[in-house]
């Protein structure tokens, strides 16, 4: 056994049981990955996939068990090279970040700001995608952190740090008569065809929970990913919005106005997510607490020691 063939059993697994595409991404031939995996199963005395032909279809349930514990060790040897780098200099690297459009657009400016002004040696990058993404980017490496409202949670290898709560608002053209509400009831909203966020993203659900709680079924004429595409088609007049109430902005979304909804809808809470057994450096602690000062080095430390989850807020 060899860590060569645990990394070649988490990629394949990572790349949907296909070999090829495995093979494509280690530089290597199929053949080649092929032979190593059948290798490690007879070492093992198991089967980790269950093949139709020569093709890979399903891991069996000891082969789920062997890519929990490949997980674990190829970690914790990515642990050890943090190691080194931690005492040799704790100013400069490397920090993923892989998040959601809303967070990357709304939330996070300011305290990548402060960030990189603090430590101009660690090379920064954002990366975007559904929670489900971002979660497998952190499970796969590829990101130090995970920073979204949905998902994390469906992840066991993922601990949960949460950050900060938020709610919605309701905005529309200038001069659209839900304006004038005084006081703004679900019923009022569901009135009016919808724009609001996708299924995977930003709270929907509390949305979809709020309007079936009263028995209402809203009219969604169109949903997105994006907070700026939304606002794109509320001008239009394509129907109003319901956003994250921290994705609008008087001074710049002109054109259109806000009312205050968190009074509907049940608040959300943003979590970073990161995994269990992750090993990190001083300055990813900085940054956790520059996004959430709460969360300072001290209380992560803790959390991650625990395995669990940070406090509620």
């Amino acid at each position: 056994m060899n860590l060569q063939q645990l990394r070649y059993i988490q990629e394949v697994v990572r790349h949907g049981l296909n070999v090829s595409e495995a093979a494509e991404a280690l530089f290597t031939s199929q053949p080649g990955v092929s032979k190593q995996i059948r290798q490690l199963e007879t070492e093992l005395g198991v089967d980790i996939f269950v093949r139709h032909g020569k093709r890979l279809v399903e891991v069996t349930e000891p082969g789920r068990q062997v890519l929990a514990i490949a997980a674990r060790m190829l970690g914790d040897l990515d642990n050890l090279r943090r190691v080194g780098k931690e005492f040799s200099d704790e100013t400069a690297g490397r920090l993923a970040i892989a998040t959601t459009h809303t967070q990357a657009r709304y939330v996070l400016p300011e305290a990548i700001r402060r960030f990189i002004e603090d430590y101009p040696g660690v090379r920064l990058s954002l990366h975007q995608g559904t929670p489900r993404q971002i979660c497998e980017m952190v499970l796969a490496g590829d990101a130090d952190l995970a920073i979204a409202t949905e998902a994390i949670a469906d992840y066991e290898t993922l601990l949960m740090l949460p950050c900060y709560q938020w709610n919605r608002c309701i905005v529309a053209p200038l001069g659209h008569p839900i304006l004038q509400t005084q006081a703004l009831t679900l019923e009022q909203v569901a009135r009016w065809p919808i724009v609001t966020y996708d299924s995977a993203f930003t709270g929907r659900g509390q949305i979809n929970r709020a309007f079936l709680a009263r028995g209402l079924k809203p009219r969604v004429v169109l949903s997105a990913s994006d907070a700026d595409v939304i606002k794109t088609y509320v001008r239009m007049g394509l129907g109003i919005g319901i956003l994250a109430r921290m994705a609008y902005d008087a001074s710049l979304d002109t054109g259109l106005g806000m009312l205050d909804a968190a009074h509907l809808f049940d608040s959300s809470t943003t979590r970073i997510g990161i995994r269990k057994n992750a090993w990190l450096r001083g300055y990813v602690y900085a940054f956790i607490e520059r996004f959430a000062p709460h969360l300072t080095r001290a209380v992560v430390e803790r959390t991650l020691a625990g395995g669990g989850s940070a406090f509620d807020i």
